[in-house]
């Protein structure tokens, strides 16, 4: 009685593949990862730009801009006419919400920022405020 000898591959092969992925991983991975932080990067500054554009429109509305950014969506003022936003005021791509300031230095105008990736105020690089004037 002959057996039919199956091929398959060997525990070496299979340990030599899955060092050669793993080697190949540790050299792209660090690269795709941060793609992803500059792409929310630039999602906080066209979110802050599409902000802007609601924060003028209202301006136009009612002669100053908003106490707050909630005042996009409902007001009780009687010029109002809203909303200046198609859906809830977005947080920012780390999840944090936007620092809105309707008065910048005295002056009538506002200032919008993310914290960046850290949500704390300061850092350099990826963790550095996003300021939009």
């Amino acid at each position: 009685m002959k057996f039919k000898q199956k091929r398959g591959f060997t525990l070496i092969e299979l340990l030599i593949v899955i060092v050669i992925v793993g080697l190949l991983a540790s050299l792209v991975a660090p690269e795709m990862f941060s793609k992803v932080d500059s792409s929310r990067i630039k999602t906080a500054k066209a979110q802050m730009e599409l902000l802007e554009t609601s924060l003028n429109t209202y301006r136009l509305d009612m002669g100053s801009y908003p106490g707050n950014l909630d005042e996009l969506i409902k007001s009780e003022n009687k010029n109002w006419d809203g909303p200046y936003l198609p859906k809830e005021v977005p947080a920012d791509p780390w999840g944090n919400p936007y620092v809105y300031t309707n008065q910048v230095d005295g002056n009538i105008g506002f200032s919008l920022m993310s914290y960046g990736r850290d949500g704390r105020q300061g850092g350099e690089g990826d963790d550095a405020d996003i300021v939009h004037r």
